[in-house]
C-alpha cells in the first residue's frame, strides 16, 4: 500500500500523483527506481525532496514535470493527466502552466539576460513587446534590472541562476520545478538563492517543488520529503 504525501491545505492541487512507479530494464532483469508514490502539492505550497545520490530524486522531478512518463500510475498538473496529452500538446502545457530550473543554469550563451527570459514567453507564442516587458519587470524582480542586456558570460554564477528564476517564472506558472538550483554555488551565493525564492514565494503564491542536497533551502520550505528505498517519506 502507498504512502499518500500529501498538502497540509484544502486548496486545489497543482500537482496530484496516485501510485507512480518507474522502472527501467537493464538486460534481463528490471530496475525499480521507485515505487508506489503518491503526493499532493497545493497552490502556493512548498516542497523540498531530499536524498542520498541515486535515490531517484531527479527522475520524480522529470516525471512531474511531464519530461518521462511513469512506468504505472498517475500524474495530474493542475487537474490535466499530464501523460494523456500529444508530445505536442504536452510541451506547450509545460510552458504555460511549470517553470524548471536547473543546477546549470542552461541560458543560451549568445542571448543577453532579457532575451534569454522572453524566448520562454514568445514560445508561447506570446507577442514580442509583450515579452519583452514580461521579461524586464521578473528580471527587475529578481534583482536584475541593471543587467538586462548582459550576456550569461558576464554575469557571476549567482546572477546566471537569478536569470534562469526568472525565466523560470516569466510565464507565471503555477509550480516551479527545480533541480539542486544551489548545488553549483558557493555558500553566500546560494544563500542569496535561497533567500530569492522564499521571497517570490511569498509574494507571487507559485508552488515550488525543489530537489536539493542543501539543508539550509530544505528547511525553508513548508514540507520537506525524503525518498529512500524507493519510497517517499515525510522527512
Amino acid at each position: 500500500m502507498s504512502e499518500d504525501v500529501s498538502m497540509q491545505s484544502s486548496q486545489r492541487p497543482v500537482i496530484e500523483c496516485r501510485t507512480i512507479t518507474r522502472t527501467y530494464r537493464e538486460g534481463p532483469a528490471t530496475l525499480t527506481i521507485f515505487s508506489d508514490i503518491s503526493l499532493t502539492v497545493g497552490a502556493g505550497e512548498t516542497v523540498a525532496i531530499v536524498g542520498s545520490s541515486g535515490a531517484g530524486k531527479t527522475t520524480l522531478l522529470n516525471l512531474l514535470g511531464g519530461l518521462d512518463r511513469p512506468s504505472s500510475g498517475h500524474i495530474a498538473i493542475c487537474g490535466e493527466e499530464i501523460h494523456r496529452l500529444s508530445e505536442a500538446r504536452r510541451a506547450r502545457f509545460r510552458n504555460r502552466h511549470l517553470g524548471f530550473v536547473y543546477q546549470f543554469h542552461h541560458l543560451l550563451p549568445e542571448f543577453s539576460a532579457r532575451e534569454n527570459v522572453m524566448l520562454a514567453c514568445t514560445l508561447g507564442g506570446m507577442a514580442i513587446r509583450e515579452a519583452k516587458e514580461r521579461a524586464d519587470d521578473m528580471l527587475a524582480q529578481v534583482g536584475l534590472a541593471e543587467r538586462l542586456e548582459h550576456k550569461p558570460g558576464e554575469l557571476s554564477g549567482g546572477e546566471r541562476q537569478r536569470v534562469a528564476i526568472a525565466r523560470a517564472l516569466v510565464n507565471e506558472p503555477e509550480c516551479v520545478l527545480m533541480d539542486e538550483p544551489t548545488g553549483n554555488l558557493d555558500e553566500q551565493t546560494g544563500e542569496s538563492v535561497q533567500k530569492l525564492i522564499e521571497s517570490l514565494r511569498d509574494r507571487l503564491g507559485i508552488a515550488f517543488v525543489v530537489v536539493t542536497h542543501d539543508m539550509v533551502i530544505a528547511r525553508s520550505m513548508g514540507r520537506v520529503l525524503k525518498l529512500e528505498q524507493g519510497k517517499l517519506h515525510p522527512a
